[in-house]
């Protein structure tokens, strides 16, 4: 093994191993470190075709370390539901590679109220550097996906769904999610930290959420809670401010769960 990639598994596995609160059934660090998927990860960040907005937020967004606890690899068919302008699409779209898929999924609610709210990810798809992606605009409820997907994954967008359209909305998505995923499916959902007991108008305002809500909903459904991780966490967000304030913007307590279809 090289220098440079003992350097590289070294460097991915530290980053997880400090934040990520793995459960036993994942032995994470170590066997992601055996299949060469910390390497891969790690090579998507690298690359070239990533613009620089990108990775100016790498160190506050710990992607490395989220991916790798998702269990992300070479292959996958991947489902980035309500993708932004793409963030996690093109780190997706890097460490599937040809061998896999990636599916930027904007709600046409979204798009109704704003009709360009697909045109980031649309031009990531036009983009020949990720000839791998695909953009989907279709109702949250009724997500069609070719393909039994590996992963779905949805980041700071799973409060706007519970408290813009309510928790019958949300629950339909985690519906819809069950049954876009194979057996064995991973479904991850990372989110703005609320304090528990917080009326729904309050918490609407700061665009944040209860993670033992989002846990509630998931399982009912039938997902199996496979682990939380800590990466992302910060004990000094006092959940009391909008996420968007300049004080704690970009650095708010976020609550990172793994599911599992069984």
């Amino acid at each position: 093994m090289t220098a440079r990639r003992s350097f590289v598994i070294f460097a991915v596995v530290a980053a997880l191993g400090a934040g990520a609160a793995v459960p036993a059934s994942a032995q994470s660090a170590l066997s992601l470190s055996r299949r060469g998927t910390s390497v891969g990860i790690a090579a998507a960040l690298g690359n070239r075709d990533r613009p620089e907005a990108d990775r100016a937020v790498d160190a506050n967004r710990k992607p490395a370390a989220l991916l790798a606890f998702a269990g992300l690899r070479r292959g996958m068919n991947v489902a980035d539901i309500m993708p932004g302008r793409g963030y996690f699409t093109r780190i997706f779209s890097n460490v599937v590679g040809a061998e896999g898929h990636v599916w930027a999924v904007v709600p046409a609610e979204r798009v109704a109220k704003k009709p360009d709210a697909a045109d980031a990810v649309k031009a990531i798809a036009a983009d020949a550097s990720f000839g791998n992606v695909t953009v989907l605009v279709q109702p949250l409820d009724a997500i069609s996906i070719p393909k039994p997907l590996d992963l779905a994954w949805t980041s700071q967008n799973y409060h706007d769904v519970y408290y813009g359209s309510g928790a019958d909305a949300a629950l339909a998505l985690d519906k819809a999610v069950f049954a876009a995923l194979r057996r064995g499916g991973i479904f991850m959902v990372v989110d703005h930290v609320a304090n528990p007991g917080m009326t729904p108008d309050a918490v609407r305002t700061l665009h944040r959420i209860d993670p033992a809500l989002i846990r509630r909903q998931v399982e009912a459904v039938g997902f199996h809670f496979e682990g939380e991780s800590k990466v992302l966490a910060n004990g000094q967000d006092t959940h009391s401010l909008p996420v968007f304030d300049p004080s704690i913007r970009g650095h708010t307590d976020q609550v990172v769960l793994k599911f599992r279809k069984p």
